[in-house]
Order: structure tokens, then sequence, then C-alpha cells
């Protein structure tokens, strides 16, 4: 017996991988049925009631499903071009059979490269499945087959990467999904109850008729408690976590494995404190913050970074507004400023603390009025 090509076990595991959405989507859909059909038109009598449900309920329904579209249907993002080995070095890297010459192109390259964290050993981190020099909090997802950036993890429940790109609708998926789950079981608790006792009495005639249709929407309306309950209670551990991620600037991978500086590893090496972390991921106009839109600041490659002790190896920072800076060895190299969004995240705070740290303490790999000297590692 043959063995499937390649290509077609790919497609399948393509295929295999939409399940989970599919079964969200059917689960989302009957709730819909379920709450809007069988619980507002069929069973409440009372119109202004079933106005002000129908009307809170499409909200937080469109809020959710926006977010958890976007969630689904935001590519991953990748490491840009500069971060691939120059022809030469790349034609070098593979000619070469030891690791220490490996390394040794390695670390040449990425002189020019902002880069601030390093493997458990010290190395440069490189990619060979898709060739690149990593990025600082840049993973490969092997599910996507790709280097994502400050990736988080592999989510199958959207079948795909959460990160840089989509961390932040994936944060607001959680929350209105929390929100769509507590209004729904909230308001279909009374109805629960009465359907119970309806379910459990004895003789129909004991049940007020005027009350309730003994109909199949008691049946919807008893599976549609249980299941927001038991969602509410399932993601509420999940969106608790990942708010406290959010606070301490990490991702899902840093949380269990801090990254690894020069000197050292640091959990806390990206943490600006509470409120710059949650710029960070939502943006600095507050007005965006609860709506599905992309707001994120910075570009994914660089972030802004605090030294919990001086390396003398590290890239230093000296706010200059000369866009190149003499090396030790006389030599000078141009350099990547701050970003604009990055600039905004840092603002002018010059007394920012935590945990006893100020803001001299922060160092930065990227764009506009901040330049930053390299220092050879050879």
């Amino acid at each position: 017996m043959k063995m499937a090509p390649s290509h077609v076990l790919k497609c399948c595991q393509k295929v295999f991988s939409w399940i989970p959405v599919v079964f969200i989507a059917l689960v989302v859909g009957w709730s819909y049925y379920a709450y809007v059909v069988e619980l507002c038109i069929f069973t409440i009598r009372n119109t202004g009631e079933k106005v002000v449900y129908l009307v809170i309920f499409h909200l937080s329904f469109i809020m959710f499903v926006w977010s958890y579209w976007k969630t689904i249907f935001s590519k991953p993002a990748n490491p840009s071009k500069e971060f691939c080995l120059p022809k030469a070095d790349k034609e070098q890297y593979e000619r070469e059979e030891r690791p220490e010459a490996q390394q040794e192109i390695l670390k040449r390259v990425a002189q020019n490269l902002p880069l601030y964290t390093r493997t458990g050993t010290g190395a440069v981190r490189y990619c060979d499945r898709c060739q690149v020099i990593k990025p600082d909090r840049c993973h490969h997802c092997s599910a996507c087959d790709m280097c994502v950036l400050k990736m988080d993890h592999h989510c199958p429940w959207v079948n795909n990467c959460v990160g840089f790109s989509n961390y932040k609708f994936f944060v607001l998926f959680l929350a209105y999904s929390l929100l769509y789950c507590l209004f729904v079981a909230a308001t279909v608790l009374q109805y629960f109850i009465k359907f119970w006792a309806l379910c459990r009495r004895k003789a129909a005639e004991n049940c007020p008729k005027s009350e309730l249709p003994d109909s199949h929407a008691k049946f919807h309306v008893l599976f549609l408690f249980f299941v927001a309950a038991m969602f509410f209670i399932s993601i509420l551990s999940l969106f608790s976590y990942h708010c406290w991620l959010v606070g301490k600037n990490r991702s899902t991978i840093e949380a269990f494995r801090g990254p690894v500086f020069r000197n050292g590893p640091d959990r806390n090496g990206f943490s600006l404190g509470f409120s710059k972390n949650l710029k960070e991921v939502f943006g600095d106009e507050k007005k965006y913050w609860l709506l599905p839109v992309y707001t994120s600041l910075g570009d994914g490659s660089t972030f802004p970074t605090r030294l919990v002790s001086l390396d003398p190896e590290q890239p230093t920072i000296d706010v200059q507004p000369e866009s190149t800076k003499s090396v030790a060895d006389g030599q000078s190299c141009a350099t990547r400023p701050l970003s604009e969004s990055q600039n905004r995240l840092l603002g002018n705070d010059q007394h920012f603390t935590e945990d006893g740290l100020d803001a001299d303490h922060l160092k930065l790999g990227s764009k506009d009025n901040v330049t930053v000297s390299i220092e050879s590692e050879s």
C-alpha cells in the first residue's frame, strides 16, 4: 500500500483543523436561534422585556462574532526580509558544518539587527525551517509552519496562531464571549427555573398554563442555560489569565519560559508598567480599545525593553538627534530609530519606575530620535 502524497495529508490536516471552528459556529448559531426565537419570541410575553433583551443580546452577539472573526482571519505577522541572511552569508552558513562557525556568521549579521534575546545557551536565535534570524519574542509555530512575531500560542478554537497581529482581537474575543455567555445565562435563569419546575411536575394541571407555553421551547431554554454557564466558567479562567499576561507584558510562551537576554533570563524584561503594557496591546487611543480594530503599538519585530542589570555587550541608549553613532572600534553603523508608535508608548516619562528601575534603564531597539550603539561581539 502506497503512502498518500504529502500534499494530500496537508489538505486533510487543513480540513480537520477547521472542525473546532465549525463546532463553535454551530453552537453560536444554535444559541442565537434558541435565545431569539424560542425564548424571546415564543416564551417571553412581556413586550418591553422582550425588546430590551433583544437589543442587548444583539449588541453583545455582534461584538462577539466580530472579534472572533478578526481573530480567525487575521494573518499571523512574519519577520521582515531584513532578518533573512544575505545570499552570500546564507550560502556560507549552509556550507559550514561546525555549529561554532555558523554562529559566527549569525553573530556578524545580527550586529546590525535590533536583537536583545538569545537562546538558553546564549546563541543567536535562528530558524532553520524559515531560514531567518528570529526577532525578539518571535517563535516558530509548527502548526502554521512559519515564524510568528510575538507568538503567544496556536489556538485550535480559532484555527490560527495568536500573536502580534491578532492578540488584541483574541483578548476581545474572550471578553465578549464571556459577556455573551453571562448575559444569556443571567436572562435565561428565571425561565430555566420555571421550565425545570414544569418538567418536574407530575401533573400538568398543577402548572399555570398561562405563564409558560408547554412546547419544545423548554428544551432549548434548559440546554441554553447549561451551555452558557459551562462556557462562562471555562472562559473566565482563560480570560483572567490573559488579562494578567497583558498587565505583565508577557506572552504565554514567556510566562512558562522567560526570555533570555545576554545578561540572563528575565521574565519582566519587556514590562514597562501596567498602563504602558496595556497601551502596547490596545493602543494609546482609548476610544478604540473595545473595538476589534487593529490599534496595537510597534512593528512586532522590535520592542521597548528594560535592563535588569547593565550588560556591556547590550546596545546602549543615547537620546540625541544623530542618525548614526561611532562605536568602540571607530566604525559607525546605521541605527534603527524608534517607530512613531513606540515613541508614543515611551512618551516623555523620565521618572517611570517599576520594581525600583527608572527610565534611564530602558533599552530600546528601534526608531525616531533614539540611537543605538552596537558593540562588536567578535
